[in-house]
């Protein structure tokens, strides 16, 4: 599973924070950095499910 929020996190970041920890602050962040530059939209989406799958 955590492959595939990755790849989820790369093609569309939202959507990989929201199989994560579904909507929460984490998702509404991601979506604002995600419309501002889609690259930080992608590096906080992988710091998301990475942070999470350690925990």
């Amino acid at each position: 599973m955590s492959f595939l929020r990755i790849l989820f996190a790369i093609i569309l970041p939202p959507l990989g924070v929201f199989l994560t920890v579904g909507i929460r602050g984490a998702f509404w962040l991601n979506i604002l950095l995600t419309l501002l530059g889609f690259i930080p939209g992608i590096i906080h989406a992988v710091w998301v499910i990475a942070k999470h799958d350690q925990a």
